[in-house]
């Protein structure tokens, strides 16, 4: 019996919190309810989440869904997506601001601030997004201080603002982590990017990992050698000369891809740090440029990068929700200050 990680799924590398399983059961298997088959085979996992994922077709034998009463046959090819188990550091509920735009029983939808940590990790014990949420449930959420990210099957980088969805019930993590994972999640984000984009609408592909020399930051493989595949698709917005808007659509969500992919590309987000976009990349030398260049970086002391738009589909009630959020006012100052530049 062979148990692995699929190459596509999402791991601790990824903007999606979820982990998807392939399982190839032996020749000789017996006829075992497949609840009981994987709650023997993976770690941390207990009938009742299995129970809850069959009922959200989460578990697939040779490709079909089937309920957690299947009984395995030999050679089946199981396929199970689940979010992350819980952590062995309680997290600590904390009276954080977080700015709401939807919330019914079932999930919330909100506007993260650029600089807040989603969810806790090295060096980021408390202050997260994850412990605000945990205050904000106030014990009224099916999740607890244990679990490991507590109703998250996405996040964005500390310093990227905007749209984020988080489940509230285990029914809703189990399928919205499902959607992510199948890519029917319909979300698209604005970047302000150095550089005259040459297409005015394009694809970027390459796979995307860790880097062989910073493991703080991530690279692109063009030849898949290493890292996961990703698929970055954009169109320009506004063009200011030196810099351009772009929107961008993801098929994929690795960590940084955005940030990773543009600076691949040729074109870095603008102060972007890790990526290369805290200088003046594009431009003249003369000294007003370069003031005016360092003012707008005073305006965003981070990456232009914005989470705009997030729709999908209600994971209980099966209505289709849409949700777009303004530009942060640091981002917008930016954009407004290159408009009024090159005018």
């Amino acid at each position: 019996m062979k148990v692995e990680p699929d190459d596509q799924s999402a791991d601790l590398e990824s903007d999606e919190l979820f982990e998807h399983f392939n399982i190839i059961a032996d020749q000789g298997q017996s006829f075992l309810r497949i609840d009981k088959f994987l709650v023997d085979r993976i770690p941390n996992l207990s009938r009742n989440k299995i129970q809850q994922a069959a009922s959200a077709g989460n578990i697939l034998v040779n490709e079909k869904p089937v309920k957690s009463n299947y009984r395995v046959h030999p050679l089946d090819n199981i396929s199970f997506v689940r979010p992350y188990p819980r952590r062995e550091i309680e997290l600590i509920p904390e009276d954080i601001p977080l700015n709401i735009i939807y919330e019914d029983g079932d999930l919330l939808v909100l506007n993260k601030q650029a600089g807040l940590v989603v969810h806790p990790g090295y060096g980021n014990y408390s202050g997260t997004l994850v412990n605000g949420l945990m205050f904000h449930y106030g014990g009224k959420s099916e999740f607890n201080t244990e679990d490991l990210r507590p109703g998250l099957v996405h996040r964005l980088d500390k310093n990227t603002s905007g749209i984020m969805v988080v489940a509230k019930s285990e029914l809703a993590l189990t399928i919205l982590s499902r959607y992510f994972f199948e890519r029917t999640i319909d979300r698209t984000y604005w970047a302000l990017v150095w550089g005259d984009v040459a297409e005015e609408s394009g694809r970027i592909e390459g796979h995307i990992g860790r880097s062989l020399k910073d493991r703080k930051v991530m690279s692109v493989f063009p030849d898949g050698k290493y890292g996961k595949s990703a698929v970055t698709n954009f169109k320009v917005l506004r063009r200011f000369g030196y810099v351009t808007l772009v929107e961008c659509k993801l098929e994929t969500g690795r960590t940084h891809q955005i940030r990773a992919h543009f600076k691949y590309y040729g074109y870095p987000l603008f102060n972007d740090p890790e990526y290369g976009g805290d200088r003046i990349v594009k431009g003249t030398s003369f000294t007003k440029y370069k003031q005016f260049v360092q003012n707008c970086f005073d305006l965003i002391p981070r990456q232009c990068l914005h989470a705009k738009t997030l729709g999908f589909v209600h994971p209980t009630n099966g209505k289709k929700l849409f949700f777009e959020s303004e530009l942060p006012e640091d981002f917008k100052s930016v954009v407004d200050k290159w408009s009024a530049y090159t005018s």
